[in-house]
């Protein structure tokens, strides 16, 4: 939802808050008057806010401003972080596929997301579950020299497997 923004003779106020080009406060006047030094200066006089008595305008370029009011918009939309991801480990997960989850897990904690390690069994593997308990140790043994952790939630036994949650500190 995008808030629209008025500008030269959208504008229906009586009296406004300039500011220039150069971003300096002039004042507050008449609007006929700040539409005439916008033409005079060849910028358009854009409302940034409408929200105080009088609004605020600001003298510049209706496509730069834009432009940069979309570029704040994407900023703010790109990487939030504490988004929880997934690092899924197996009963039977070799030393090397276990050194690669330890990195995509690093990879994630390091952008400052949560990471619920899962480990799912299956079959006999449910009754052996202290040598699953064992593998998930081992995976944050390995990640703890590089990222000190924050367990969120400590490793529980669910009914598909066990999983646990941690986070950056």
């Amino acid at each position: 939802m995008r808030k629209r923004i008025f500008l030269n003779n959208q504008i229906r106020a009586r009296d406004i808050r300039l500011i220039d080009e150069t971003g300096k406060q002039v004042g507050v006047i008449p609007l006929p008057e700040a539409l005439r030094i916008a033409r005079e200066r060849n910028f358009d006089l854009i409302q940034v806010t409408e929200r105080v008595e009088p609004p605020v305008c600001k003298l510049g370029d209706y496509g730069k401003y834009l432009y940069q009011q979309e570029k704040k918009e994407k900023a703010t939309k790109k990487h939030v972080g504490g988004e929880l991801k997934e690092v899924r480990l197996t009963y039977m997960i070799s030393d090397h596929d276990l050194g690669i989850r330890v990195m995509q897990a690093e990879k994630f904690l390091q952008r400052g997301d949560r990471v619920r390690i899962t480990l799912p069994l299956r079959g006999r593997e449910k009754a052996l579950a202290e040598f699953a308990r064992q593998k998930v140790e081992r995976f944050l043994e390995m990640l703890k020299p590089s990222v000190s952790l924050k367990v969120e939630r400590e490793l529980k036994r669910e009914p598909r497997g066990l999983s646990m949650i941690v986070a950056k500190q």
